[in-house]
């Protein structure tokens, strides 16, 4: 098995002056209101957990939960207070600033909520710009960025300025700008949580298009459930600072690990996390003509099946029917009581 791309053992990060020797005195076992009765802050306590190539880990949790600080910690914004993290090998909290730089400049993209779009520079000279700090010449930065402006789909906008955008497509701007440089690494703190929610879901598309072309290995911060579910590979759910449960996103909802994963993730819709083989039966007698596969997400096929008047085939990846599903099974998954759902 190849060597994870981010690694983190035991991280923990604490605000306060006391923070070192109060972690050293506990041993590793923190307590987050003892800490705050000592003037520290525990933003997170003992995360480990590995990123393998090309998957997207979406972190969640509520405002204050430790997600925010958690990336900060892994592309090294903020150092962090106890624990080793570990990019390709690297132990990032080993690198001197030097190196440091490079490995943030080479190998490393970053999108935040707020667009920081420089206001005097069109379009492909704000995509441009970080790949002329690291000494391209101005002609051929050019014509990177304009891949990049064909990439997220804003050709015929390179020359407006960011004042003349939408909010989505000033977004859109900031992950070619991020992506202009090849990054191994991509981290997302909530960078569509400022958008509305119809150019949200548009973004989402594109993102996830994106990452089917590109397949980045990516950290991407939201509090949005929904959002989580749609993107993510794994899911790890934060509160108080400490990873609660880090999963599938069917393992998630259907095998919560704490009461707080359960209460996280009670309303959510059965149908947007489960896939056709979850629910399947084995027969594969009085079928029609419709075959569906079996990795695909009930929403997304519910519409075709509930059209058909016989049982649907279900296919695996090459292309042999394993089971079927039968209408009225979407129809109870959908919108039968929930605990008889599967």
């Amino acid at each position: 098995m190849s060597e994870p791309v981010i690694k983190c053992e035991n991280v923990y990060k604490i605000f306060g002056a006391n923070a070192e020797k109060m972690l050293k005195d506990s041993n590793g076992n923190v307590d987050a209101k003892t800490f705050q009765e000592n003037g520290c802050i525990v933003g997170v306590n003992n995360a480990s957990f590995e990123v393998s190539k090309g998957e997207m880990l979406v972190v969640m949790g509520l405002s204050g939960s430790g997600k925010s600080t958690l990336l900060r910690c892994i592309s090294r914004l903020t150092d962090a207070t106890g624990g080793k993290i570990f990019i390709e090998g690297q132990d990032l909290l080993q690198l001197n600033n030097k190196d440091l730089i490079d490995l943030r400049r080479n190998k490393m993209g970053m999108v935040f909520q707020s667009f920081a779009l420089l206001p005097h520079k069109t379009v492909v000279e704000n995509i441009a710009f970080p790949l002329q700090i690291k000494g391209v010449k101005t002609e051929d930065s050019i014509s990177k960025a304009m891949d990049m402006v064909k990439l997220v789909g804003l050709d015929g906008r390179e020359n407006y300025f960011p004042r003349e955008l939408s909010g989505g497509q000033q977004q859109r701007v900031g992950i070619a700008r991020s992506l202009a440089v090849e990054p191994d690494i991509w981290f997302l703190d909530e960078p569509f949580s400022a958008l509305d929610p119809l150019i949200r879901k548009e973004m989402q598309d594109e993102f996830l298009r994106l990452q089917e072309k590109l397949q980045k290995t990516i950290m991407f911060i939201t509090h949005d459930f929904d959002e989580a579910l749609k993107l993510a590979d794994r899911i790890a759910i934060m509160k108080d600072g400490i990873i609660e449960q880090l999963d599938t996103p069917a393992n998630i909802v259907l095998n919560p690990a704490t009461e707080y994963v359960r209460k996280f993730t009670e309303e959510v819709p059965r149908e947007k996390v489960l896939l056709i083989e979850d629910i399947m039966d084995k027969t594969k007698d009085n079928l029609g003509d419709l075959k569906v596969s079996k990795d695909e997400i009930i929403e997304n096929v519910a519409e075709k099946i509930l059209t058909q008047e016989k049982s649907v085939a279900v296919i695996d990846n090459d292309n042999n029917i394993i089971g079927s599903i039968n209408p009225a099974k979407i129809i109870n998954t959908v919108f039968g009581g929930r605990k008889n759902n599967i």
